[in-house]
Order: C-alpha cells, then structure tokens, then sequence
C-alpha cells in the first residue's frame, strides 16, 4: 500500500490532467499535484520517463496515460469504490465509452477550444500558470509568443479543424444525450464510473462549470461566437449532466 501521498504532474488546463485529478480525489487518495505551464512540464516529465501529461508517481511505479492512471488506482480501492464495474458487460461498456472520450471527444475539444482562444494571452495566462512555479509564471510573456505557432501546430488547430471538430464535439454530445434519455444517473449501470469521469472531465471546457478546479472566465469575457455555443451546449442533456457531476465533484 502506498505510504506518501502519490505525485501528480500536471498542465494544470489540461482537461485529461483534470481526469486523473478527479479520480484521485474522488477515491479520496491523497496526492501533490505538481503543476507546469508549456514547455516547462516536459522538464518533469521527462525525468520520470514521461512526455505529456499527467503523469503519475507511485511507489508501484510511474504511469503516463489519463486511462492507466485510472486502471491502477481502480486497484487500490474496495469493490463499492471502484471506477470500472466487475460486471465484465459494464466495464466493456465503460471502456468503450472511456475510449470514444479520449480518442474523439478530447482532442476535439481542445482544438475547438484554442482556436477561439489562443490568440487572447491573457486568457492563456490564467489557464496555463494557476499553480505553477513562480518563475514559469514570469516566464509567461516571453515564452508564449514562441509556444503560440508550436500549439497551434501540434494540435492542427485553424478554422476548418475547427469546423470538423465542433461537429465531432456535437455527434458525441448526441450520442450522451441518447444515453441519458432514459433518465439514467450515470453512463453505464447504476454506479458512477470512469466513464462518468472522461466525459465530464474532457466536456469541461465547453461547459465551463463554475465548479472547476481551474478558474473559469466569466461567459461575458469570452468571444461572443464562443460564449454562445458553450451556453448552447449547457443546454443539453449532456451538458447539464456535467454541471450536475461537477456540483457533486467533492460529495
């Protein structure tokens, strides 16, 4: 059993660090999150045998995927914590899900998310360094200038990837909405799961809920095109449903 608090290394935005830390604190495991903005993160990871993040380190080991972090502490919980069902139909059905959230709905999101605000640094500021160290917070000015064209082309973000990816974001919400019509609690059976946790986790930004770990900028601050859509998307089924998870994030 582990006997000093797992160590948790983030981009404190990153929707897919913030499933590894809402597992974490909904199994009430104790942990450090270890914040880094762009590029700095790599610094960290790269001396655990990482590259992106989250990676997580533990005295069974470093584990540097969002689903392998959630697989093993899965383990390390009794059977009415558990994230994956030991119903083997369930948890086909939760990792099936799991797997369409982070395939499809993650990058989608955050392609669709940059391209209405990379170009506001202000913005990028308040999301990138909440938590991290000082000196990458005064860094900031100086390095996203450079990091800008290295996001935008690492995650292919322009308006027509923009356009194919908010229509990704909406054929998922669809298929969530179908899910939920039965008047279900959760995604799959009758417990929350991981499946629960990718979807809210990753549908986060687009969202917005109040109740976040990362402070959220008022729908007012943000573009008028990109504030309406996040509103539209509130409005759904899914969308409600995530509000409803992150009001309960912490019971």
């Amino acid at each position: 059993m582990q006997q000093k608090p797992f160590r948790l290394i983030t981009i404190p935005v990153s929707h897919y660090c913030e499933k590894a830390r809402w597992a974490l604190t909904k199994l009430k495991l104790s942990y450090v999150e270890e914040a880094h903005m762009p590029p700095f993160y790599r610094l960290a990871t790269n001396r655990v045998g990482g590259k992106s993040t989250p990676v997580l380190v533990t005295e069974d080991g470093v584990f540097t995927d969002s689903t392998d972090i959630l697989q093993y502490l899965n383990k390390l919980v009794p059977e009415n914590a558990k994230l994956y069902p030991s119903n083997p139909e369930l948890r086909r059905q939760v990792e099936e899900l799991e797997d369409l959230f982070d395939e499809q709905l993650g990058p989608a999101i955050r392609c669709w998310g940059y391209f209405y605000t990379i170009n506001d640094s202000k913005l990028i500021q308040s999301k990138w360094t909440q938590g991290v160290p000082f000196f990458e917070e005064a860094l900031f000015p100086v390095i996203y200038p450079l990091m800008r064209p290295v996001v935008r082309k690492a995650f292919n973000i322009n308006s027509e990837s923009a356009t194919q990816a908010y229509e990704q974001i909406n054929s998922i919400f669809n298929q969530v909405n179908e899910l939920l019509a039965d008047g279900r609690t959760y995604l799959v059976g009758d417990s929350f799961s991981a499946a629960d946790i990718t979807f809210a986790a990753l549908a986060a930004p687009v969202i917005s809920p109040p109740e976040h770990p990362i402070k959220q900028r008022p729908l007012q601050e943000l573009p008028d095109s990109f504030a309406s859509k996040i509103s539209a998307f509130r409005e759904t089924p899914a969308g409600a449903y995530v509000l409803r998870l992150y009001r309960d994030r912490n019971s």
